[in-house]
């Protein structure tokens, strides 16, 4: 069976977020011996100017009634496509009969201007979290997830994370083995689970706070201790009313949410990369609680600690 992939482009789209996904589909039909059809898309059809400078030749709209699968890519020109009637009505039109609806980074802005994401679970490039979180309400976002999936709609993260929602599709459509044969013809990591880190916390939260960077790379190194806020004041020679205060401003947290964070990074890391079991990862990493470091992880990454483990694996 022969399915129909469309790619929704508008001008100043990212190039790598239509290239990408489309050479996983090209490859994982080679290797499966069931092409995909994969259709360009855009409002007028014809060429369409990339950020890159590189032209698409693409298809109208309307020139196709039926797609098992639909992906709107980001790009510095979402900001206008998300304004487009012609294309709300296009995207609105196959929301219901398209298998699968997605996006790839900032074309979550698109489908959300749809109405196609609302009461779902979304993530989109962590840059304009703060961003998508201000113009829609309704909507779940997990900013720093790699891809979600929540019933048709599936949503990923920046650029090349579409290429690990293409893996995830491919996975769905032709199992395990063709889209691990698909990430090695491609010399790609085979598979980002989509609840990974879309980047470093201990990064993050330092680029805003130069004040507490010693502290935070600190608490990295003692994870395994009590990290009250009393004990990191302390370190800081203030007061722990002001030491709160102090912290969040810059940072962009608060001192729990922060020790959180880290922990959650850290122990993530031990549970893809080791065999360390998951009662020893939170003793070494703070949570000292299974339960508790479970919670943690669902509400950073949607998934507990065991299935990002058996993804991993």
């Amino acid at each position: 069976m022969t399915r129909s992939i469309g790619f929704v482009l508008y001008p100043d789209f990212q190039l790598l977020d239509a290239a990408g996904p489309a050479t996983a589909f090209e490859l994982a039909g080679r290797i499966s011996g069931q092409d995909y059809a994969l259709r360009m898309l855009s409002r007028h059809g014809g060429l369409v100017l990339s950020s890159a400078k590189i032209a698409v030749q693409t298809l109208p709209l309307d020139a196709a009634d039926m797609f098992d699968t639909l992906i709107t890519v980001g790009g510095e020109g979402h900001g206008t496509a998300m304004h487009c009637a012609d294309l709300r009505a296009f995207l609105q039109h196959h929301g219901g009969r398209t298998r699968r609806m997605c996006s790839v980074c900032s074309g979550a802005f698109v489908l959300a201007a749809a109405g196609l994401l609302q009461g779902r679970r979304v993530t989109t490039h962590w840059q304009q979290a703060q961003k998508f979180s201000q113009m829609f309400t309704g909507i779940r976002l997990e900013p720093d997830a790699i891809f979600i999936h929540d019933g048709p709609v599936w949503t990923s993260a920046g650029i090349s994370a579409g290429i690990d929602l293409a893996l995830a599709l491919i996975t769905q459509d032709h199992g395990e083995d063709v889209a691990r044969q698909t990430a090695r013809q491609m010399v790609v990591f085979y598979r980002r689970p989509g609840g990974q880190s879309q980047f470093s916390a201990l990064l993050d939260m330092e680029g805003g706070g130069a004040r507490f960077d010693a502290l935070l790379g600190w608490i990295r190194g003692h994870l395994s201790q009590r990290l009250t806020i009393e004990v990191l004041a302390g370190r800081m020679a203030m007061s722990p009313r002001h030491f709160s205060r102090a912290f969040q401003a810059p940072v962009g947290t608060s001192p729990a949410k922060a020790v959180e964070r880290l922990r959650v990074e850290a122990a993530h890391e031990r549970i893809v990369h080791s065999t360390m079991p998951i009662e020893a990862i939170a003793i070494t990493t703070g949570f000292h609680d299974p339960e508790r470091m479970r919670r943690a992880f669902v509400r950073v990454f949607g998934l507990p600690p065991q299935a990002i483990r058996r993804a991993a694996r």
